[in-house]
């Protein structure tokens, strides 16, 4: 006998495959988010700032909602309002004030949490000095990458444009991670048999990373030769960190979900999850690529 099914249950969850993703919602996702990056960086780079503080925003609240499963409450508020200050000051007026910006904020942080009492005093402070580290901090690297070619406070008559040292850092920053993503899927979608992290990634596998690695290095080498003008070895070692940091903030971020006990940060992002799915790989390889290129290139 064949049973009715119930029209009140919820329909079952689509099969990706091994893609382990909607694919035509991930395109069309990243499509839309690289056109608004690119809009504001050839139109006026001051503009990107404004992204990237969105996206702090954003990150914020999805760590806050995700970390409320266990009990821990960050301090949002400050969190956010101090991420954006950060961003700001590293992107007008460099290294020296994010560090400043960063110290400050963790201070506020902790005698924030001095209202709230007691409970749960250490465990709150420490998450929300973790998340300051993890999102502000890292993403506002962003900024010190974009400030290369000089901060710039009203827009240009023609726009930035790819002759601007920072706009060109951003591109190489991009492009290396995003390479670094599309060869991992292309390779592990078509090769993978070995996992690399099955407790935490199972996705994740050894023939995947050899994907990344491939692409990445060609990509790192292609860019800086010819979008940055530098030494090809700086090329290499470029593509190698971003591979090697890639996929360590991508496990990280697996880590921190399963140790919650969350699929994904949110769902703001169609066919990527939360917006933290797509940045952890960004938030770990952006201040390497920042000191390299700082240092042998600009």
């Amino acid at each position: 006998m064949t049973e009715t099914p119930d029209p009140a249950a919820p329909p079952p969850a689509k099969d990706h495959g091994r893609a382990g993703r909607d694919l035509r919602a991930a395109v069309a996702s990243a499509v839309v988010l690289l056109a608004a990056i690119a809009a504001s960086l050839l139109l006026w780079k001051t503009a990107f700032m404004l992204i990237v503080a969105v996206a702090v925003v954003v990150a914020v609240w999805e760590l806050h909602k995700g970390f409320l499963v266990k009990g821990i409450d960050l301090p949002e508020q400050p969190l956010m309002v101090g991420g954006v200050v950060m961003v700001v000051v590293a992107y007008f007026f460099g290294a020296a004030a994010l560090v400043t910006a960063t110290a400050v904020t963790a201070l506020v942080l902790m005698l924030w949490l001095l209202q709230r009492g007691i409970t749960g005093y250490v465990q709150n402070a420490t998450a929300a000095v973790f998340t300051l580290v993890y999102v502000p901090f890292l993403g506002s690297f962003v900024a010190l990458l974009l400030s290369e070619g000089g901060a710039s406070i009203g827009p240009s008559r023609g726009g930035a444009g790819l002759d601007d040292p920072g706009v060109q850092g951003i591109v190489t920053f991009i492009l290396v991670t995003i390479a670094s993503d599309i060869g991992g899927y292309v390779a592990g979608v078509l090769f993978g048999k070995h996992p690399m992290a099955p407790v935490i990634s199972p996705k994740k596998s050894w023939e995947g990373f050899v994907g990344s690695m491939v692409f990445t290095v060609a990509a790192g080498w292609a860019l800086v030769v010819y979008l940055l003008e530098g030494e090809w070895w700086v090329g290499v070692c470029l593509g190698l960190i971003a591979v090697v940091m890639a996929t360590l903030g991508d496990l990280c971020e697996s880590v921190i979900k399963r140790d919650l006990g969350i699929k994904d940060m949110s769902q703001v992002v169609p066919g990527h999850g939360g917006l933290m799915d797509r940045l952890d790989s960004l938030l770990a390889t952006v201040a390497p690529i920042w000191l390299l290129l700082h240092y042998a290139v600009f």
